[in-house]
């Protein structure tokens, strides 16, 4: 039966629980054990999907269409293990489906209450679809003391009576702040937020503590002390050089030995870090840099663009190349071509992410046409591909081509996609319709033209990529298009939507309506992203 880890967070937000939970997995998974992870989110949203990015980050769609957090996305490029709808929960998705049990009389007339019934609904979401696993990674979102978490750390306590002690462990993430006036570091708010999730009835069995500086050796035995676990259980996390060495700094302070202690279980293998170590020599010891351009609509909060950002360092690897990100808000674009100049020229590529809504889309035009003209290397996602198809039409004579998304238009080369085909047959939608999980979700399949740049990068005619989007070019537009230079290297299976658009007049200029990012890995970089960087390392030469 599988082993459930839980990780939980205390004093502050922030601390790193997902990463936490990836680099867990991936030592776990070094060791050759078989691992998913879990993200429990208090919120009452159903899921992250109508969220503002500047509210939550970006929203990470799995293969079977979940929208989900974007930890879910740490959690796959941390383990290669592709997440599914059953990995994410929140408080909105239980609470809705109890109801809706509810008003259908499944309860035959008790009381609903928020234990059992709630607790109930959570733990069977913890055990539901782990046949194969040996570890179960749980992470609960939120703050420990919050109100809102309370069902979840309580589901977190039956379950480990229901399982045995011998199945579970508890992992607390806290905050040791370091006082600068009195030039030491503090542990009183870890006592506190240990006391705080034992007086719930949690004991947890490994801390993770979060610091600036050092531990020192008597900070721990003092922590170790007043929060009831051994000394070797106080594990320093200080702030790493990346990300992905993450997992080795763990593993250094022991970690994943600590865990594998409080299982009982003396027997593991020793992990295998080479993928790791690998990973941080290419990032260490780069042959070259390049700056790319990323003209979004929610620059202001990097983590609207996670996957994005995380991709864009994958191409980095694949190329020994170290990958600086400028990140400009589209929106100086609209009204000043000198600034467009002045921010784009000292780019080696430029790229135009995925987004909603017409702000910033004329800026993202200008930027799509400044690299056209310009023969820098571009890369437009979702709506940026999108904008390459208006950019094109307009250049191509279609005066006033724009997108339905952004109000009425007579000449609508992006319009609402109303209907598709999916595994579970025809899928249709309505204008007026919900806006919740009703886009074209998850993994679809596109075929590529023979000897097509896009065919050339995946090695492939046929392609599986993720999708979040309601809207689609125009095929109508689709001869004028050509006309004018792009060629649409990638359609849907049936033929009636474009996926991959092209010129093959320029040194590197592609737009898909798909979300590659979301597939890439550190040590399995997406190949568009990997061209996509060659491209500018290329253009890098050239200035």
């Amino acid at each position: 039966m599988a082993r459930f880890i839980f990780v939980t967070g205390g004093v502050v937000s922030s601390l790193g629980k997902g990463l936490l939970s990836a680099s867990l997995g991936a030592l776990l998974q070094a060791r050759g054990y078989k691992v998913r992870i879990r993200k429990f989110d208090p919120y009452l949203n159903v899921d992250p999907g109508t969220m503002s990015p500047y509210q939550h980050g970006e929203v990470y769609v799995t293969d079977d269409g979940a929208e989900t957090d974007l930890d879910l996305g740490h959690y796959e490029r941390f383990t290669g293990v592709s997440a599914r709808q059953s990995d994410n929960v929140t408080s909105g998705r239980i609470y809705r489906d109890i109801i809706a049990r509810e008003r259908r009389g499944d309860y035959l007339g008790a009381t609903v209450q928020v234990i059992p019934h709630v607790t109930n609904a959570i733990k069977e979401f913890a055990l539901s679809d782990i046949d194969g696993l040996d570890f179960v990674i749980c992470e609960i979102g939120g703050t420990v003391g919050d109100i809102e978490s309370l069902p979840f750390v309580e589901a977190l306590r039956q379950l480990r009576n229901d399982l045995g002690r011998d199945q579970t462990v508890s992992v607390h993430t806290t905050l040791v702040p370091w006082i600068s006036a009195a030039g030491e570091l503090k542990t009183k708010p870890t006592q506190h937020s240990v006391r705080e999730i034992a007086s719930l009835g949690v004991q947890p069995d490994v801390l993770l503590c979060r610091c600036e500086k050092p531990l020192p050796d008597s900070d721990r035995e003092k922590i170790a002390l007043f929060c009831n676990v051994p000394k070797s259980a106080v594990i320093p996390a200080l702030d790493a050089r990346s990300i992905y060495d993450v997992p080795l700094q763990y593993h250094g302070e022991g970690l994943d030995d600590e865990v594998l202690r409080a299982f009982r279980i003396a027997d593991a293998p020793a992990p295998d870090l080479t993928r790791w170590t690998e990973i941080m020599d290419r990032l260490d010891n780069y042959e070259g840099e390049v700056t790319i351009g990323v003209v979004g609509k929610y620059v202001g909060l990097p983590d609207a663009y996670k996957s994005l950002s995380e991709a864009l360092v994958h191409g980095g690897i694949a190329n020994r190349t170290r990958v600086k990100i400028r990140w400009l808000d589209a929106e100086m674009f609209e009204s000043d071509e000198s600034e467009l100049a002045a921010q784009l020229e000292p780019m080696h590529a430029i790229l135009v992410p995925g987004g909603f809504g017409d702000r910033g889309s004329e800026g993202k035009i200008a930027a799509v046409k400044f690299a056209r003209e310009r023969e820098i290397p571009f890369f437009g996602i979702c709506l940026g591909m999108q904008m390459a198809c208006i950019e094109g039409a307009r250049e191509a004579g279609v005066d006033g081509a724009s997108s339905t998304e952004f109000g009425e238009t007579t000449e609508p080369v992006i319009g609402l996609i109303t209907e598709w085909m999916s595994e579970a047959g025809l899928q249709e939608r309505a204008a007026d319709g919900d806006m919740g999980g009703t886009m074209r979700l998850g993994a679809y399949e596109a075929e590529l033209g023979g000897n097509s740049r896009a065919a050339s990068i995946y090695g492939a005619s046929r392609i599986v990529e993720r999708h979040r989007h309601r809207y689609e070019v125009n095929t109508h537009y689709l001869p004028t298009l050509e006309e004018g230079g792009l060629v649409f290297s990638g359609m849907s299976p049936d033929g009636r939507l474009p996926e991959v658009v092209e010129r093959p007049d320029h040194p590197w200029f592609i737009g898909v309506q798909f979300h590659p990012e979301l597939k890439s890995r550190p040590f399995d970089p997406h190949p568009l992203f990997a061209s996509f960087i060659e491209a500018a390392v290329n253009q890098s030469r050239l200035v």
